[in-house]
């Protein structure tokens, strides 16, 4: 049976990624780093492939905006942020989480683990302490990130080496599909909130071949790229238009795939892997259509990418997608939309 979940802002997802203060406790430094580890494992895979997806679309989004690849934790958004930076070696609040393999900031040999030091002029020493476990600091870094790359096209960022050299560079940013990738711990969905595409650490996709969990990511992007929550939140968000948006990230799926370089074909496989297990059957929301029903609207899209590469060499969906919806051209962008996120057809 699948299950949605209201995603209020990024606290959910920030906090998330650390484990109960409880659980925090009884872990020896050991534990915790360990912990630390496997999340960062996680987070390095989700942004790797999602890196691939929005950089390789990005010719096709009409919004696409630098980036730099670069992803960030913040001690402070922990419950015990002494143990962390303890953990990590770290003397400041600030580290590189996920660096995706060909990004900007790998470029630069900035990698995970390194310390921050300072991003756009602001010291992170000079940070107020949040008064309790906060993802607020964390936005605004990710957000001065974005800011100076949206205004000179390059951002300066120092940091620490695990080895203790300290580095400094200017980095430029390569046009990426805007939508941020994150782990959410102790979830097995995978959904999509109109700027993020979040995965649950327990989402079976993990244990899946790369192409085929990239398929997974493709379709929750696609949600993002195609609007599909501010089109529910104008058009009505009943069981009909549910299943409309579903139908079309599913279809949508291959195009992003083929233009990152993975078998576009792996999208209809991961549905026919999937789908058996966790898409409820006869019991099925009705706000999706059966596996097997969605595994064939992805296998007709196969003949139509190809001719689209034939045309031009790139999946262009802009130009040679059908889509099933339109967002209303007089809508704001940023017009908020009440009830759960979208993305939830590939989840339980």
């Amino acid at each position: 049976m699948i299950r949605r979940a209201v995603v209020t802002g990024v606290a959910f997802v920030t906090l998330a990624l650390a484990p109960p203060a409880s659980a925090q406790q009884r872990q020896t430094p050991a534990q915790l780093q360990q912990s630390i580890a496997d999340l960062r494992a996680a987070e390095g895979r989700i942004q790797a492939i999602g890196w691939k997806l929005a950089t390789a679309n990005a010719p096709f989004c009409a919004a696409a905006r630098p980036a730099i690849g670069l992803v960030l934790m913040d001690a402070g958004a922990w419950p015990q942020p002494d143990k962390v930076r303890t953990a990590l070696k770290l003397s400041g609040p600030i580290a590189a989480q996920a660096v995706p393999p060909g990004s900007p900031a790998a470029m630069a040999e900035l990698k995970p683990g390194a310390e921050i030091v300072s991003i756009a002029g602001q010291a992170i020493a000079d940070l107020p302490a949040p008064r309790s476990p906060d993802w607020k600091r964390l936005a605004g870094l990710h957000d001065r990130i974005d800011a100076a790359l949206a205004s000179a096209g390059t951002v300066e960022i120092a940091w620490r080496t695990a080895q203790g050299q300290d580095k400094r560079a200017s980095i430029a940013g390569v046009p990426a599909c805007p939508s941020r990738f994150e782990v959410l711990s102790d979830s097995d969905r995978a959904l999509a909130d109109g700027t993020r595409v979040i995965i649950g650490r327990n989402f079976a996709g993990f244990g899946y071949a790369e192409e085929e969990f990239a398929a997974a990511l493709a379709h929750e992007l696609a949600h993002n790229i195609l609007e599909h929550r501010l089109w529910l939140g104008t058009n009505g968000r009943n069981q009909n238009n549910i299943r409309m948006t579903e139908r079309e990230a599913d279809r949508m799926m291959p195009w992003l795939m083929a233009n990152a370089g993975y078998p576009a074909d792996a999208a209809r496989r991961f549905m026919a892997r999937w789908g058996p297990v966790h898409a409820g059957g006869i019991f099925r929301v009705r706000t999706h259509d059966g596996w097997d029903e969605r595994a064939g609207f992805i296998a007709a899209e196969l003949p139509r990418i190809a001719a689209s590469q034939a045309r031009g060499g790139q999946a262009n969906w802009l130009r040679d997608f059908a889509r099933d919806t339109h967002p209303a051209a007089d809508a704001p962008a940023s017009a908020p939309v009440a009830g759960s996120a979208e993305g939830a057809g590939v989840s339980r």
